[in-house]
């Protein structure tokens, strides 16, 4: 006679999975394969997903760190996250094909700092220092004129060239709290600094974060399925453990959940961050219900329909 499988109920946070930004460099590294064939080149993970990326490169795209591994004569794509500024005119240089699949909010940025240092302001840049977004960021500007902060701590220790002139920007996934206090620190510090016109933290992560919050009183134990080097993934975990879910785990996909950890539980929630493809979802719910008596509840805080169009020398394979 089967075992009876205990009862769970799965919170099913919604928004969550791939934003508008990563649609849009999944399909152009798609639309550049059948454009130009294979191999196409991109530099850096298109996306932080590694089911993502393996899934690409089976497509026949090759990921490379820098522009150097590159040929000449293979069209070449820039990540979702963005570049410096060297990286282009590089590839202008060597007159590569190059795209740029740069996330139009990552891009908004980008034109908020270079405004900002046309108007005499230094910047000072909250973000992940290494991040390949805040590197992109960075590297629009001359050396020295962005001042990367990570913490309110680091606040403390700003030296700006000119405390009167000055101007933030954002990473655009980082925690929508914890920046808010890094914001709050620098308004009291410098009362002259100048923000974004809108927050630049993206509205996926904004919408992905919220959704946490609101599913973390009726949960046990969160799962954000995403990657290690995915930052909104990250800080969903984050949220989820300051929002008192005290279990709250990263999980690139279902062979990854430690099942014993959770042994007994029966209120999960179940997110994924903005890189992350459905099908990882739905492979985690069910390996859930090949143990579990399953219920799956879904918890919508926001609707998304967003859609960013691809470059325009793709839009005819499109």
């Amino acid at each position: 006679m089967e075992q009876k499988k205990p009862p769970l109920t799965l919170y099913l946070a919604a928004p969550r999975g791939f934003c508008a930004g990563v649609d849009r460099a999944i399909k152009i590294v798609e639309l550049a394969l059948q454009k130009w064939g294979a191999p196409v080149y991109v530099r850096h993970e298109i996306v932080h997903n590694k089911y993502v990326v393996d899934s690409l490169r089976e497509q026949g795209a090759v990921f490379v760190e820098e522009l150097d591994e590159c040929p000449d004569d293979r069209p070449v794509i820039f990540s979702a996250h963005g570049v410096p500024k060297s990286v282009p005119a590089t590839a202008k240089q060597r007159e590569m094909v190059f795209v740029d699949a740069t996330c139009p909010l990552v891009s908004k940025v980008h034109m908020e700092a270079a405004r900002h240092h046309a108007e005499g302001l230094q910047l000072v840049m909250i973000g992940h220092a290494g991040h390949p977004e805040v590197l992109g960021t960075m590297g629009q500007l001359p050396e020295g004129e962005v001042i990367l902060v990570e913490t309110v701590e680091d606040v403390a220790c700003l030296t700006p060239r000119d405390p009167e002139r000055l101007a933030f920007i954002t990473q655009t996934t980082l925690s929508v709290d914890d920046t808010a206090q890094i914001v709050t620190a620098l308004q009291a510090r410098f009362p002259g600094i100048i923000g974004p016109a809108r927050e630049d933290i993206c509205y996926a992560t904004t919408n992905r974060q919220a959704a946490v919050k609101a599913i973390a009183p009726k949960i046990d134990a969160l799962l954000v399925i995403g990657a290690q080097n995915s930052s909104n993934s990250k800080r969903l975990v984050e949220v989820g453990r300051a929002s008192g879910c005290a279990y709250s785990q990263l999980v690139l996909r279902a062979d990854q959940i430690d099942w014993r950890a959770i042994d007994g539980v029966r209120n999960v929630g179940v997110t994924a961050g903005a890189s992350a493809p459905e099908v990882l979802i739905d492979e985690v719910i069910d390996a859930f219900r090949a143990r579990y008596d399953v219920t799956v509840e879904i918890v919508e805080t926001a609707q998304e329909n967003i859609e960013f169009k691809v470059p325009r020398v793709l839009r005819e394979t499109a």
